[in-house]
This record gives C-alpha cells, structure tokens and sequence, in this order.
C-alpha cells in the first residue's frame, strides 16, 4: 500500500507542475498579458511511472484533455489552493468571471471547479473544443463507464456544465493512497456488500441445482472471452440473469456468495427498502444509481425477496397501476442492458413478473433438502469445540423434521448458546428439540 501511495504522490506531483503550467498559459491566452507565452493545447503533459494513477491514465489512453480534467477533479482533495487564481473577481461586472465556472462549497474554502471550469482550461472560447469536453461526460466515455467521474446534476433551468465536477471516492482512493476502497452503503448507494467464510464443501443442495449454479460460474469465468474473442457481442446480451426461488434458508444467498466467492466478484445485497419509492419516479432514479455504479465492474448484483420489485404486473384501474407498469418495464430493460450477473431471490417463482421470467438466462430452484441432505448438514453444523450427548441420532433428527439449512442452522445457534449459558461444551438433545419447536412455531408448524 505505501509504495502505490509513494507513486501515486510521484506521478500526481508532475501531474500537478503540468496543470500549473496549462492553466497559467490559459489565463494569459485569456487576458492577453502581451507576454510571450506557450500555448496552452503546446503544454505536453508528463510521462507517467508505475503507479495506480499513471496505470489507469495508460490502460484507457488518455489523451491529454482527458487527463486535464481528470487532474482538476482531483485538485480539491489533494492541493485545493492551485485553484485559487480562479476566485479572481471581473472589475466589470464586480463579479467572479462566468467563463471560470466553480462553485463556493459549504465547509470547503477553495474553489469547487464545474464542467464550465474543464471548458475553459481545455477550450477557451474554443466552440468546437467546449463540446469536445462536454462529451467527456457522457454515457459512453471511460469516466461514466467505469464510474470515475461525472457532473452533478444542475437545476433544471441552468446549462449542464454548471454542475459540480465530482470524482467518485474509490477512484479517489486508488489515485491517492492506492487502496480500493469498496463503496459504502447510504442513501446514494442502498447496497451492502455481502461474503462468506464458507465453501463449495459447504453447501448441500441437489445435483440439479448445483449444475444450473455452474452455468453461472462459467459465464463469469468465461463470459468476455465469448463476447470479445469468439466475437459474438453483437448477438448477445452483455449480462446475465438469473431467479433463485424456494423456501427461506435453502442456500440462495449462500450460493450467490459462493459463486462471487469462487470467481473473485463482489456481491452486493440490494436493500429494497431504500430503493421502492411512493414518489413517481424515484423508485427508477434509485435503482438507476445501483447500476450505475456497478457497470463494468463485475459485480453479482442480488436482489433478495425480489417481489417488492419485479413482482407481476397489475391491471391499469388507476395511475398508480400505470406507472408500477413503468416501474416494471424500466426494470426490464435495465437489467437487459446490464454487463453484470444479476441475481434475483423469491420464496415462489409465480410471484415473479412473467416479462422477467422469460427473459432470464437461468431459473434456480432451491427445495427443501431431503433427509440425507439435512443428515450432510446437520453433520457439519456444530463448532468442533461442541460435543452431543449420546442421546442425540442426527440421521433420526434428519428423517423426523424437515427443516432447511437456515432453520438448522437456528436450532444449532440456540442449543450452542444453550450449553455455554451453563459453563459446558455439551449440546442437550432437549435443547435441540426445544430449538425445533421454536421454529416451527415461527413458520405456524407443529413438531
């Protein structure tokens, strides 16, 4: 971590010298001094060393614009006051000049550059260079596709180069300190990041399940040598889908873990709680930031209880009918859109959108285990710090109740706890039936 630390610091320094130099050429252009002076498009930038920063600039080829404004997204965090010449007030209008752009923060006291602000260091009064930098923040360049940086929305009735240019943090972090940092669960991003300590050892599901888990392994193993090198991108979707459904407890998250798990992909859990809006709209706007972010960055995508969501269509008997239909519809095409593996969980698959359905890659289905599958899971589910008193017959305990592997693993939670509240390491078979009965009466069984 501090040799990438080190370089980025090393490169950001010639980074920095560079920009100094392309903006102080650019504001002499602007005011005309009568100095003589380089022009700003003449400024080379620097050759770059071995560092996070000068491996993105090289991996995506960024030419020297690009770099210019990728540089001055970076300055508030790293030397704010470079910016400072930029406060300088127009004597005729006793005003900052509007050609600058910038933005005055809440707490931060420097110059907040907008996309008015790339325009100029770029352009100038240049035409055909400000809409040159204004395709620089489209939906097709490398900062939108790999989530580097973007313009914050401006109020409606003011030009979009007024917003606020924002660098996401991760890429923050791996210019700066060189860590990858993961995105951290709020508002602007309702989505953990979930993993497990387990392994394919680990999980007891039925032949037939765990060969459909395989086709999903082999698309994220596989997936972009059969897009780019077999060529077949233009008559495939970019993603893949898939619906997980069956009883609570059968594995559905633990195996999307796994499956991130095995292929080195983050898995992040949607909190559909903080996506569903009452708002018109809002319910969309939401889910549109998650993939947003996720684009391009391999990520598993899970959607757990996805029936909030992507349940079936209702009949249009009023407006709020119409615009769920919407909801739905922008869904779809969403997800079809998506470069990742999306993930959605149901207890029932009729609860699920017939649209979705049929457009899914794969449908997973999660029964309950059979008894020689609880016997597998009862066999593996105590700590081997734990010892069961004679009495106790899993395989009896597997054929008599039928559990899944969430439930057992709540009787095992509570007969452990049970045993340590009294000093000893001994599982009772009382306490295990007692764990039983308990979650039978939590599903409205009988033991």
């Amino acid at each position: 971590m501090d040799d990438a630390l080190s370089a980025n610091a090393r490169d950001l320094e010639r980074e920095l010298e560079w920009f100094a130099d392309v903006l102080g050429a650019r504001l002499n252009a602007y005011f005309r001094t009568g100095e003589e002076h380089p022009e700003p498009s003449s400024v080379a930038p620097p050759d770059l060393g071995d560092s996070p920063y000068g491996d993105f600039v090289r991996r995506h080829a960024l030419a020297a614009p690009e770099r210019l404004v990728l540089v001055l997204a970076l300055i508030p965090h790293v030397r704010p006051q470079l910016l400072d010449v930029l406060w300088t007030r127009n004597e005729a209008t006793d005003r900052g000049f509007a050609e600058f752009g910038g933005l005055h923060g809440v707490a931060h006291g420097g110059f907040i550059p907008t996309g008015e602000t790339a325009a100029f260091l770029v352009a100038g009064d240049d035409l055909a260079g400000r809409f040159r930098v204004s395709r620089m923040f489209e939906g097709d360049h490398p900062f939108a596709l790999h989530n580097v940086l973007h313009l914050a929305t401006a109020s409606p009735s003011e030009p979009a180069l007024s917003g606020a240019l924002v660098l996401s943090g991760e890429h923050l972090a791996r210019f700066t300190t060189g860590v990858e940092r993961k995105p951290a669960f709020n508002s602007e991003f309702p989505a953990r990041l979930i993993e497990t300590q387990l392994g394919w050892g680990d999980l007891v599901l039925p032949a037939s399940t765990v060969e459909q888990l395989e086709e999903i392994r082999h698309w994220l193993e596989h997936g972009g040598t059969l897009l780019e090198e077999w060529g077949m991108r233009p008559k495939l979707r970019p993603g893949f889908t898939s619906l997980f459904y069956g009883p609570p407890g059968t594995g559905k998250t633990l195996s999307a873990c796994l499956l991130g798990k095995h292929c080195g992909c983050d898995v992040y859990k949607i909190d559909l709680s903080m996506i569903v809006s009452k708002y018109i709209g809002e319910t969309e706007k939401n889910l549109a930031k998650v993939f947003d972010m996720a684009e391009h960055r391999r990520w598993i995508l899970f959607f757990d209880e996805a029936d909030a969501l992507f349940g079936r269509r209702t009949r249009v008997e009023s407006s709020h009918d119409r615009y769920a239909n919407q909801e739905i519809s922008f869904l779809l095409q969403r997800i079809e859109e998506f470069h990742g593996v999306v993930i959605l969980a149901s207890n029932l698959k009729s609860n699920i959108d017939d649209a979705f359905v049929r457009r899914f890659h794969s449908v997973v289905y999660f029964p309950m285990p059979k008894p020689a599958e609880r016997r597998r899971i009862w066999q593996s589910a105590f700590s081997p710090r734990a010892e069961l008193e004679a009495r106790i017959d899993l395989g009896r305990l597997a054929e008599k109740h039928e559990l899944s592997g969430g439930t057992i693993m709540n009787v095992v939670r509570y007969s452990s706890l049970k045993a340590l509240s009294r000093n000893e390491r001994t599982i009772w078979l009382e306490d295990m039936e007692e764990g039983i009965r308990r979650e039978f009466l939590k599903e409205g069984r009988t033991a």
